[in-house]
């Protein structure tokens, strides 16, 4: 049952190419203007050489395609988004196999998924792997989805007093993942049938796991400083700080920030859009590092 106050959606994304020698993330974001439905779909492909750009682009492309399709109808659409999410992340990993029969190079290629879908102040999700999503409201940093990597194991083991937590944070297999779209069956789908009520002044972030260069408490504190500011100028100073590490294995970094607002509580921002390069091409990222913002109640980064 929808809420009586419409949301309205604040988004920016921001794209960097970090310290990698390929661009291996890609992102769609749809938030059509007056619309209370949208959606955000990243993947962080795994691969290097071996086409993990490639598969990062077959992921978003599939599951952005079968969500715009389908939420034509919106009402049918809440209804199924829990198992169209999920066939969704069926349909691309079976895209991801498609790929590499004919292009046995490729063998070893993958790509994580996270897709928020924002219908009202209801929010669904499906992922696989360890690109977050992250919740920041009332000063509290929260992870929504799973993640299917080797860290929360770890983490457990340091609660339990069986692992140093030095150790655990430089473990060599804490990132190693325990689900990913790569063309075999897909080991662990997250993807809750009961929505995540949103409240106004909520800001989520999906993101890849770039950003995860800051801690959580890092993160937390550049949206408890400058959560009153636009969507595009949270993500400059996220951006501004992970550069600021200047840490010569960053990771690319790709996210989206989207501010939940309701219709009688829309502030008036001042910062304007940023953009110090030109867009990307609809439904693609450039290879080269750039940083690109939109300030607005829309984000669409998506073919046309």
């Amino acid at each position: 049952m929808r809420q009586s106050h419409k949301p309205q959606f604040d988004v920016a994304s921001a794209v960097s190419q970090g310290q990698r020698d390929y661009q291996e993330d890609a992102l769609i974001a749809d938030f059509p203007i007056g619309s209370d439905l949208g959606f955000a779909v990243l993947s962080d492909g795994m691969g290097g050489h071996t086409a993990g750009d490639v598969a990062s682009k077959i992921v978003v492309t599939e599951v952005f395609s079968e969500l715009k399709l389908q939420s034509g109808n919106a009402e049918k659409f809440e209804t199924n988004v829990g198992e169209i999410l999920k066939n969704a992340a069926v349909a691309a990993n079976e895209c991801v196999l498609g790929h590499i029969r004919n292009n046995p190079q490729t063998r070893g290629m993958g790509a994580t998924l996270v897709a928020p879908v924002f219908i009202g102040n209801n929010l669904y999700w499906v992922s696989v792997g360890d690109s977050p999503l992250f919740l920041y409201r009332n000063g509290t940093l929260q992870q929504l989805n799973e993640d299917h990597s080797m860290a929360p194991q770890i983490d457990l083991m340091v609660s339990s007093g069986a692992l140093d937590a030095d150790a655990a944070l430089n473990h060599p297999e804490r990132n190693c993942l325990t689900s990913v779209l790569i063309g075999d069956e897909i080991a662990r789908i997250d993807c809750p049938q009961s929505p995540f009520e949103l409240e106004h002044g909520d800001i989520l972030i999906v993101a890849s796991d770039g950003l995860q260069f800051l801690t959580d408490h890092q993160i937390a504190a550049v949206l408890e400083n400058n959560s009153s500011k636009s969507s595009s100028k949270i993500a400059d100073i996220l951006l501004n700080e992970l550069e600021g590490l200047a840490d010569p294995d960053q990771d690319n970094i790709t996210f989206s920030v989207v501010k939940v607002q309701h219709g009688d509580h829309q502030p008036a921002y001042q910062d304007l859009t940023i953009a110090d390069a030109p867009p990307p091409t609809p439904g693609t990222l450039a290879s080269d590092a750039f940083r690109f913002f939109r300030r607005s109640a829309t984000s669409t980064d998506a073919p046309q």
